[in-house]
């Protein structure tokens, strides 16, 4: 089940959804509208290993917007914070940003419960297409749990994503075992 505008207000009143910052003019019928911080990053290497640390170089989206261009792997991050301690949160790409053939993310557009962070977006585009800073992204759809957590994700000891940060962060599969 979808979380309406009303009952997204009601999670946000009791503390069970934090947005910062929080614009009402950006709750939707059934989503919050996020937008695109003022840092994205590139990898360094071109070819990318999952075994290793893949390291990435942050830079600042100019005031006159920056050229998103086909073939290139971009890391972006949302403006807005967010906790979300009850409800499975997903970040979905908005069709106006669809439609200048941007994606927001690769695969990882779900959240745990419990994740408090920015979310890092993992931008490519179609055609080159300009973008600035604090323009709409994406948004938060949140989904209603079945069950009491076990463990929520801000307090699992190998959560590799839970450093509170305003800039893009890199993959860290490099940690996992395999």
């Amino acid at each position: 089940m979808i979380l309406s505008d009303k009952r997204i207000l009601e999670e946000i009143d009791k503390g069970t959804i934090v947005i910062e910052p929080y614009d009402r003019q950006y709750l939707g019928t059934n989503s919050y509208d996020v937008h695109l911080g003022k840092y994205l990053a590139t990898y360094r290497n071109r070819v990318l290993d999952a075994r290793q640390h893949n390291e990435i170089e942050h830079f600042e989206i100019p005031a006159e917007g920056f050229v998103l261009q086909p073939g290139t792997l971009y890391l972006g991050v949302t403006l807005e914070y967010t906790e979300t301690h009850a409800h499975v949160p997903f970040l979905e790409g908005k069709s106006s940003t669809g439609r200048l053939g941007i994606d927001i993310h690769a695969t990882a557009g779900k959240g745990d419960v419990g994740f408090c962070n920015t979310w890092t977006l993992e931008i490519s585009c179609a055609q080159p297409v300009r973008i600035y800073y604090g323009m709409p992204i994406g948004q938060l759809i949140y989904f209603a749990v079945d069950g009491d957590i076990e463990t929520m994700y801000h307090t699992k000891d190998n959560a590799k994503y839970n450093k509170k940060t305003m800039r893009p962060v890199e993959s860290m599969m490099w940690k996992n075992k395999f």
